[in-house]
């Protein structure tokens, strides 16, 4: 099988994936996307990972696409087949994983990439990078969660035009929508990664999982606030709200 990542690697505490396709620019294929999600499915299962940082080698893309040729002859079932498999594996995985995922978006992200980079938890794009789901040019629409994950990012009428046009927008515009959390220079950009990480980090791991489920259960709705009490309420009798609590009563700084 095709090596598509160049590394994997635990480094104080965060674990570090790099796709490594950049002859295509790193676009996603059906083997890069389970590759994926078994590294993905071994970081979280890893107590000494906290964070993890995602990004794709080469400075012009972080994922450029899918890999068009691996799909341009199905048919309706074949591509609903394709649709369910990523997302469950890869795209509504890294949604809904334990531990924050943070996307360093070092060039295009485009289509299935700008999916990849949405399901993350973060993302920091390069001065340079662009961004953009041009499916529509080619007959399909998003497919990975880029109708639904878009407007919850940069509002409807934003991700109407980015769909409907098609058009690719700048990594400061980028910011403007709220698509990205930051914005910095291409040599600045994974250390930025690695700062936001230690932000993270400095807090307690059962308090990062639950907030994620109440925040990915964030709809407007009584199920939202639902969900936001029971995962409050979980957090009580951990050894993470011990220390939390008894480190505040004692004025010093939690270990976690």
């Amino acid at each position: 099988m095709e090596e598509v990542l160049t590394w994997i690697e635990i480094q104080d505490n965060i674990g570090w994936i790099k796709i490594n396709r950049e002859k295509k620019l790193n676009a996603l294929n059906r083997s890069l996307i389970d590759e994926l999600h078994d590294r993905l499915l071994d970081f979280q299962k890893d107590a000494s990972v906290r964070v993890i940082i995602l990004t794709g080698n080469g400075d012009k893309a972080f994922v450029a696409g899918a890999d068009i040729a691996e799909f341009s002859d199905f048919g309706p079932l074949e591509a609903s087949a394709l649709v369910q498999h990523g997302n469950q594996v890869l795209f509504d995985f890294i949604a809904q994983l334990n531990k924050p995922v943070i996307a360093a978006i070092n060039g295009y992200a485009l289509g299935g990439g700008l999916e990849l980079a949405m399901a993350c938890h973060f993302r920091i794009a390069s001065q340079h990078a662009k961004m953009g789901l041009p499916e529509v040019s080619l007959g399909i629409i998003p497919g990975y969660g880029g109708t639904q994950r878009l407007p919850a990012l940069i509002g409807k009428g934003n991700a109407m035009e980015m769909i409907l046009t098609g058009d690719m927008i700048d990594a400061e515009k980028a910011l403007r929508l709220g698509l990205v959390n930051q914005v910095v220079p291409q040599e600045k950009l994974l250390e930025t990664a690695i700062a936001l990480a230690e932000r993270i980090m400095k807090n307690a791991p059962n308090s990062l999982k639950n907030a994620i489920k109440a925040i990915n259960a964030a709809d407007g709705s009584s199920k939202g606030f639902r969900e936001e009490g029971i995962q409050f309420a979980d957090c009580f009798g951990s050894h993470d709200f011990e220390e939390g609590i008894t480190a505040f009563l004692e004025k010093r700084k939690p270990k976690f």
